[in-house]
């Protein structure tokens, strides 16, 4: 039996060669993993012995040898008609009956309760699969909820005929494979009974950028095909290993997908279904079951040694989760995340799609919508196709492909997955993009303007930069720092040079991913603007205490950005909208004033203790203080800006005090911006109570000459190069350094000024904040 089947508990890593890469993984993992608590469904798998016996007890062999030597390799104008009679060889074969009976055999002691009539997944597993050097999704075929004997030994029989399908053919091809060297392992695994819960993926690396301290895990209802295939847009989930392996709270984002379809049991294989409305708005895994997740995932990279991709799935019956895959990454963790090329719009043009972006290039071409690969004869080298979902069938067309835009699918879809491997650009979740895009209209796919990716029409202009990370040196005295607030770009960055972030603004935040103004939730109960009350509503739901919604929104944003440079200091402003600009968040009108003059009126710190905002500002310290004390990210300091008066300062970290922040309490730092000449003059008393400063450079030179930076008419006079801004901004310095006060400075400056930055450096400044686009720039000058 041993020749032609083998338990999953006899099963090592290093029988690749006999049971190919997924088989090897399941075998090591069960064997290796389940006393340190991680569950592995039960199985065995079929050899690579077993595939060559049948293969000559049919006498075919050398038929499908020479249908393969016929093939067109410099077209593939055949690919089609040999992959389509290889497959027609073996499944017109017969099972040998030895084989048949060692299969039977294994399944039936498998069974236990329900000799030869137990739920199986029967998977292929090439012996040229799933190897750190060769990784490609869905080349070969599996099938789900098989059922007796007959079933069985017919789905094994198919697995063997997939290892010619068109695009593993083309895959062996593409990579050098000899394919009489490839063989076919199947492996027989117990269903875990997803189709009554859920199951997904995880990554032990964020995938887009690389970025190693996270594990990305997502999920759907039902049966996790429909995640690759992308009929489902999944729940999604970042966990930060630090904090996790120290105990904290460790989820750092949770985002709700649609969850569109459900993938169950049918008679004798699966159906999809629409997923209830009432499931659609629930995330499949509690808080528990993500941490114990990520706690498995954990323990498996570390045993593996590498970046690994992980497939899970939660039983209904039992309750219990399982690993029922885990194969090494091999996009991400291959590549040089050092080595970088900057891609920026020079001018945006009319957007008729959004979506989840994949990679982070811009490129141009003709769009190409199709329905499925059958329909694509005009398909040409380079152009973008936009069509509902991929699945593996596509693999072929998709290396033609500049990019890809689908209606449906989330990061870790086939779409996504292959546009990764490719190294081309794709947009996924775009909801209609097929009715927004005209056939052979000339489209820009732009993924590099955050997590969403636009589709613009026509040809946008951009430009390409070159850099190589790895080689800039750090200056030995000033910090260089990043200004930063997009929770979307926060893992790619912090692959820069850089000694933290110097200013995180938390207005971005606010307004990208939570939307409404504070008090509009502290006061939902009083709202009378029917329309506004039904928009929160749509926004909060799932959430009863609507304040709940911003605190976990804003930490979440706060979170991210402090996990990607952890555990270097990240700044973290509280917010500085103006009247006019809170007024924009949905519910504002309702709470702010009018003001003739917002840029010197009600702002900053004046606001935190007034009535009229000083509930939403314990909102702000709430989602602070969920950042550092539950979720461990105490490298997060805090900034006030704006403070008019020293005992302005004073109320404003007694407020924070009463809402949970205390200042040097669990190494809380409190700075202030030194954007006001009284904060100048008066700096060795406001460094009596504050930690350190950050000089606001834009409104210090407006209030030192007397410019409303607003104001188009007396713009040309504004400019942080005058003699006297200068000599404001020295004397900030040299005060702070007097005081024994850290002293930054985090303005715009510097980003656009190169010999500006010298000029802070020549003063003695401790850290230059710069804009992404200028911090490499800014170090080298």
């Amino acid at each position: 039996m041993d020749q032609y089947i083998r338990p999953f508990r006899d099963i090592r890593l290093t029988d690749v060669p006999i049971v190919g890469g997924k088989n090897a993984s399941l075998g090591e993992m069960l064997s290796q993993l389940a006393a340190r608590g991680i569950r592995v469904p039960d199985g065995f798998a079929t050899t690579a012995a077993a595939f060559r016996q049948f293969l000559t007890a049919n006498n075919i062999t050398g038929a499908l040898a020479g249908l393969l030597g016929n093939l067109d390799r410099k077209d593939f104008s055949n690919l089609a008609d040999i992959g389509l009679q290889a497959r027609t060889l073996v499944l017109g074969s017969t099972m040998p009956a030895d084989l048949a009976e060692n299969i039977l055999a294994a399944y039936r002691q498998m069974s236990g309760a329900t000799p030869g009539n137990a739920s199986v997944a029967v998977r292929s597993s090439a012996t040229a699969e799933d190897l750190p050097d060769a990784s490609f999704a869905g080349q070969h075929e599996s099938f789900l909820n098989i059922s007796g004997e007959a079933a069985l030994l017919g789905a094994v029989q198919r697995c063997f005929a997939s290892l010619y399908t068109d695009r593993a053919i083309k895959y062996r091809e593409d990579n050098h494979y000899p394919h009489e060297n490839v063989a076919l392992s199947v492996g027989i695994q117990k269903m875990v009974r997803a189709d009554l819960a859920c199951s997904g993926v995880g990554f032990t690396l964020e995938p887009e950028s690389g970025f190693r301290d996270v594990i990305h895990i997502s999920g759907v209802w039902g049966l996790g095909e429909n995640i690759v295939q992308g009929q489902s847009t999944p729940d999604e989930f970042l966990i930060f290993k630090p904090t996790l392996q120290k105990g904290k709270y460790p989820i750092l984002q949770k985002r709700l997908g649609e969850k569109e379809k459900t993938l169950v049991y049918a008679d004798n294989g699966t159906a999809n279904k629409d997923t209830p409305q009432q499931q659609r708005e629930a995330y499949v895994l509690s808080d528990t079951e993500l941490i114990l997740l990520a706690q498995w995932a954990l323990t498996i990279e570390e045993h593996y040694g590498r970046p690994m991709d992980i497939e899970w799935a939660k039983d209904g019956g039992t309750g219990l989760l399982y690993i029922v895959q885990a194969r090494p990454e091999t996009v991400q963790s291959r590549k040089n995340p050092y080595l970088a090329k900057e891609y920026s719009l020079l001018r945006k043009g009319e957007c008729i799609a959004t979506g989840q972006a994949v990679g982070e290039q811009i490129v141009a071409g003709r769009a190409k919508i199709l329905d499925s690969p059958q329909n694509a004869d005009d398909l040409q080298q380079g152009d973008i196709i936009v069509t509902d979902i991929t699945s593996p069938d596509w693999d072929p067309l998709l290396k033609k492909a500049a990019a890809i835009v689908t209606n449906k699918g989330g990061r870790t879809s086939h779409a996504s997955i292959v546009a990764r491997e490719l190294g081309v650009p794709a947009i996924v979740g775009a909801g209609s993009a097929t009715s927004t895009i005209s056939d052979g209209e000339p489209i820009t796919v732009s993924c590099c303007e955050g997590k969403t990716g636009f589709v613009y029409r026509g040809k946008v202009e951009w430009i390409e930069k070159d850099i190589d990370l790895s080689r800039i040196k750090m200056p030995r005295r000033t910090k260089p720092m990043l200004i930063t607030a997009d929770p979307a770009k926060a893992f790619e960055l912090s692959f820069y040079p850089n000694a933290g972030v110097g200013l995180l603004r938390m207005e971005f935040i606010i307004t990208h991913h939570v939307r409404v103004h504070p008090m509009a939730l502290v006061r939902f109960g009083t709202l009378t603007d029917e329309k506004v009350r039904q928009e929160i509503e749509q926004l909060t739901r799932g959430y009863p205490d609507k304040t709940r919604f911003f605190v976990d929104r804003l930490a979440e944003g706060i979170a991210t950005i402090a996990a990607a440079f952890y555990p270097k200091d990240v700044i973290l402003r509280t917010s500085d909208f103006k009247t006019n600009e809170y007024a924009h968040l949905i519910g504002g009108l309702n709470f702010e004033p009018k003001e003739e003059n917002p840029m010197l009126g009600f702002r900053g710190a004046s606001r935190y203790y007034n009535d009229l905002y000083k509930e939403g500002f314990r909102l702000e310290c709430e989602a602070i203080r969920k950042v550092r004390n539950d979720m461990g990210l105490t490298n997060v300091k805090v900034m006030i800006p704006f403070c008019r008066t020293v005992e302005e300062g004073q109320r404003v970290i007694d407020e924070m005090k009463e809402n949970g922040l205390q200042q040097h309490v669990n190494g809380l730092e409190v700075y202030v911006m030194a954007e006001i000449p009284a904060n100048v003059l008066l700096a060795d008393e406001f460094a009596a109570i504050f930690d350190g400063f950050s000089i606001g450079s834009n409104d210090l030179t407006q209030l030192t000459l007397g410019i409303d930076r607003d104001s188009s008419l007396v713009a040309p006079l504004f400019s942080e190069q005058n003699k006297a801004a200068r000599k404001m901004i020295a004397a900030m310095i040299s005060a702070a350094r007097s005081s024994g006060a850290k002293i930054g400075l985090c303005g715009q400056a510097p980003s656009d000024f190169p010999e500006f930055a010298r000029f802070l450096v020549e003063q003695g400044i401790d850290s230059i904040s710069f804009n992404e686009d200028a911090l490499v720039k800014g170090i080298d000058n």
